[in-house]
This record gives C-alpha cells, structure tokens and sequence, in this order.
C-alpha cells in the first residue's frame, strides 16, 4: 500500500521525526555512550513510564534551579522536558544555556534540536548547522539536519544528509530509522521498510527504531507483526506504552480503521 504524502500528513510522523532527531543530536552529550544513537542518561529515559520521567524531569529541574550554569545538566533537563512534551520549556532551557556557550557544538545542537521541537525550523537548521564543523564532520549533527529538512519538507536534501552521515558512520540504526522516516513523510512505505527493518536489527538500535518499524508495518495492514515489534524486548509497561503509542499514531486521520476495512476487503476478495 502506497499513501501519499497529503493522505499520510505531516501530524502523522512528527512525533516520530522529533523521536528521530533526539537520537541523532543526544549522543553529542559528553558522556559514554551505551548505543550508537543515545547515551546512557537519554537512555534510561527513553525507557520510562509516564510517572517515572515525570520525576525525573522534577529531579533534573531541582538541580538545574540550584546550577543553571551547569552545562550537563542543563543539556539532561532540556532533553528530559522534550520528552516529557515541555517543549517551550525545553527551548527556554536551551536557549540560556547557548548564551552561555556559544561555541560548544553539543550545546548548540541541543539548541537546534529543542528549536526543532518548538516548531521553529529554520533557527533549529542554522544552529546545528553552526556546530558543523566542515573539516571534522560530524555524522550526529548531519542527521539531526536531514531530520530537521524532512520536517521543512526538503525529502532530498534530507536524504543527502543522512547518507553523508552514513558514510561517515555505516549501518547506525538512529541513521537509518531517520532515512526510513523520510520515506515515510512522503507515503513510501516499502521503502521506509526498507531501512528500518535493518535499522531495528542493528546493535545499539532502541526503542525509538523499533517503534518507527512497528508504525511502517501497522500503516501497511500487518498489525499483529506491528504489535510484536512494538512490544519486543520490552518490560510490560514500556511494551503497552508502545502499543498505545503505535495505535495513537495509526488512528492519526482514521488511518487505523481505513487500512483495517482495506484489508478485510483484501481478504475477502481472496477468499
């Protein structure tokens, strides 16, 4: 099935595109990383439940108000603020702290990201690309800027930017589930496919991969392999909280209900 681009609309993917940036500029933090895409503290919060970033976001907060000069955690409470939906919040955060350090790349890509979050394109593509260095670039930043591009509905440029980041980093699943999203920004599913199944397969994909696949395949009719996606290698309350997500997503513009009734008829032209 092959939806086109008006039909799918952008409401249907931002929230993926957005989870897709966060991979792309979240390994810039300073830290070890545990997967190719997310550090340990980005991580741990991708895993969380509702309440538990909740308190998280209120830990960081605290110690933020106490040091809000204190980089590293500013960069922890801003991320933890976008996940948690606080996105003007986490630009005001943001913002600050690039005043602060206006040279740092993490920071600054971290300012683009939560630009990004807010809505506001342009700035959020002129930061990250001010913390490019040309001579020393960066596959994170430039796939944070083809995520930003697809968002600004420039399918091809994107898509130059993920694949020079993919020469830079070969098969990084945050990478390819962001090539993959490209594609399905403009309804080509198949192709989305593509590069999320590889993707989701990586080491160092998270959750984020596998819930980008479990959309892909849902949109195609396949809800039961979606389902089992979604809920792989999770605990039980992060795997309802995919399934919930994955559902939320294809009810988007009834596409959850058109694609069931679609494949009913499939079925019963079969038969």
């Amino acid at each position: 099935m092959h939806f086109a681009h008006g039909s799918l609309g952008k409401r249907l993917v931002r929230v993926a595109l957005l989870g897709a940036l966060a991979a792309g500029t979240a390994a810039c933090a300073s830290k070890p990383f545990t997967t190719g895409s997310v550090s340990r503290g980005h991580a741990d919060m991708a895993r969380m439940s509702g309440p538990q970033l909740d308190g998280a976001t209120a830990s960081l907060g605290d110690a933020y108000a106490k040091d809000p000069k204190n980089r590293d955690t500013a960069l922890s409470y801003a991320n933890a603020l976008q996940m948690d939906g606080k996105t003007d919040q986490a630009l005001a955060v943001m913002r600050r702290t690039a005043i602060g350090y206006p040279k740092d790349r993490t920071v600054l890509a971290a300012y683009g990201k939560a630009l990004a979050g807010a809505g506001q394109l342009e700035p959020a593509l002129d930061a990250v690309r001010r913390a490019q260095t040309p001579e020393y670039p960066d596959w994170k930043l430039l796939s944070a800027e083809g995520a930003i591009l697809d968002q600004m509905g420039k399918p091809q440029d994107a898509r130059e930017s993920y694949r020079k980041a993919l020469d830079i980093k070969p098969n990084e699943p945050s990478v390819l589930s962001n090539l993959g999203m490209s594609y399905l920004l403009e309804g080509d599913l198949r192709s989305a496919e593509t590069y999320l199944r590889p993707a989701s397969q990586a080491p160092g994909a998270d959750s984020r991969v596998r819930q980008n696949l479990a959309l892909v395949v849902g949109l195609q009719g396949r809800f039961d392999e979606a389902e089992a996606i979604a809920r792989n290698e999770m605990s039980p309350d992060q795997a309802n909280a995919n399934v919930a997500y994955l559902r939320a997503m294809l009810a988007q513009q009834n596409a959850y209900k058109d694609i069931a009734r679609e494949q009913k008829k499939a079925v019963a032209n079969q038969g």
